[in-house]
This record gives structure tokens, sequence and C-alpha cells, in this order.
């Protein structure tokens, strides 16, 4: 691959399966170069090797860096001497890691492409701990607190409904409530592990933004009392003093994404992620 004046970079994702391994990697390199036009192409569940040789076509008539997963051997193999015989880069995500245990161990592969998306206990688990965010979302169900694993409390536009799904496909139960100063506070709330709470709050310019665009993405005027600057300083300052009473985790989301805020839960709270594997517990 050569640079050229456009700073236009092609990136070809190759793999067996769902590809989300090798994109994941594609989306963290990108972010690193703001300044640089990327496209990103992925081929799937490429499994035979006419469709390979297909896509491996494909990725030299784009002049495209290639980010791959396959499993197979003998496909791993086709599409190594194509890198060669045409000099293009490549990275092989999984055959250098794999091929290493396989010398620590003596047990081979299973040479299973998409070995990773069983639908086995673990997947279920995952689709139960989503059905229990949605079920739970919003306060809907107070009840829900006493049986989650994390209980996410935030102002109105703190990212709480998203973090709870995004922590559902991690396996674990969220449950999630909006602060108003005015509302009434659910009882099980104070029946909960404050091990188990985490207080979102924001920076109040961000928030006001975030909830201007709001109101006009409604078509509404943007100058509401949702909005009124004054009205956000008091609705974060009771749910800091909330926080400091229940003695929760408190995280300031404004500069997080919620990929960031996730693992500053999941470390606060000493939780695992369990979205590839079970346990024995």
């Amino acid at each position: 691959m050569e640079n050229n004046e456009t700073k236009t970079v092609t990136i070809f994702v190759i793999s067996d399966s769902a590809g989300e391994t090798a994109s994941k990697l594609a989306a963290a390199i990108m972010a690193q170069f703001p300044s640089i036009d990327f496209s990103l192409y992925r081929k799937t569940f490429v499994k035979e090797e006419s469709r390979l040789k297909e896509a491996l076509e494909d990725a030299k008539r784009e002049n495209a860096m290639v980010l791959h997963t396959i499993i197979s051997k003998d496909l791993v193999k086709t599409a190594l001497a194509f890198f060669e015989e045409n000099a293009i880069y490549h990275f092989d995500i999984l055959t250098s890691p794999i091929e290493e245990i396989e010398r620590f161990t003596g047990v081979q592969r299973s040479g299973e492409a998409g070995a990773l998306h069983h639908l086995n206990e673990n997947y279920f688990n995952r689709i139960e701990a989503m059905e229990f965010a949605v079920k739970y979302d919003d306060g809907k169900d107070p009840r829900g607190f006493l049986e989650a694993d994390v209980v996410l409390l935030g102002v109105s536009r703190t990212s709480k409904t998203p973090l709870s799904l995004f922590l559902a496909n991690k396996n674990l139960k969220v449950a999630n409530l909006p602060l108003i100063p005015e509302a009434h506070l659910p009882k099980e709330l104070w029946e909960v592990d404050a091990s188990k709470i985490v207080g979102l709050t924001n920076d109040p310019d961000i928030l006001n933004g975030i909830r201007k665009e709001r109101m006009r993405a409604y078509g509404l005027p943007d100058n509401t009392s949702y909005s009124d600057i004054e009205k956000i300083r008091k609705e974060l300052a009771y749910a800091a003093e909330l926080y400091e009473k229940i003695g929760c985790v408190t995280i300031n989301v404004a500069s997080l994404s919620i990929e960031e805020t996730a693992a500053m839960i999941l470390s606060a709270l000493h939780l695992e992620d369990h979205s590839y594997f079970t346990t024995d517990e």
C-alpha cells in the first residue's frame, strides 16, 4: 500500500465469520488518524477458496491493506501466497497466537470458523441480560434494582440507557433510574448494596448542549426548562448529594465514550466481562 496526496487509506477486513474482531481493530487504528480519510470494506463469511480469491483481488484493485481473521490453514496459506506475490500489507490476527497455543499445549485448534459465536449458555445469558436491561430501563420497575448486577443513576442525558445495553452485552444485568429532584425515590433503591450502584454525572455546559440538541431533534425550541443551565446545575447538585448519601461510585461521563465509561464501571465494581466465556459459578 502506498501513500497518496489525498491521504486516503483503504482497509479490507476479510473473515470467515462476522468479522467483528478485525473490524474493531480497524476502528481502533483509524481513530488514531483523524486527519486521514479511510475506506473500510468488510468481506465476511469467506469460507470457500473462490470467495477468498475474489476478496483478495478486490483488495488488490483498491490498493488496500488487509486485516484478516481466517481459521482454515488452507485458506490462510492461499491468502499469504497472494499477499506475498502482490506485495500487499496484511495482518493475520489469529494465526500466530493460535500456533503459539498449539506449540505450548500440544492441542490442535478446532478449525471451526465463527467458534466465538456459538449459541451456547453464554449467548443465552447475554440475551437474558439485554432483555433485563430493556425491562428495567428508566426506572420502569424498581423491583429490578434488587436483581441487578449494576444499578445506574443519573439525571437525564447521562447515557444511562446506552450504558445499560452495552453492559448487558457483557452479560451483566443492569437497571437504571433517572434522577429528578422533585420525584420520589423508590424504596428499593435503599435496599441495594451501594457497591452495585454507579452515579453518573456530567458537566453543566456539556449537558446543556446535549439537551438543546435533543430538543431541536424533536422539532421543539431549545430554550426550554429542560435545557435551562440553572435547572441543570440544580439537578446535578441534587444527584451529587444523593451519591454521597448512598456512598456509591460516581463517574463523570462528560469526556468519556460508552466503552470507556463501561470499562470504568467494571473496574470500580470489580466485575468481570463475561461476554465471551462462562464460569462454573
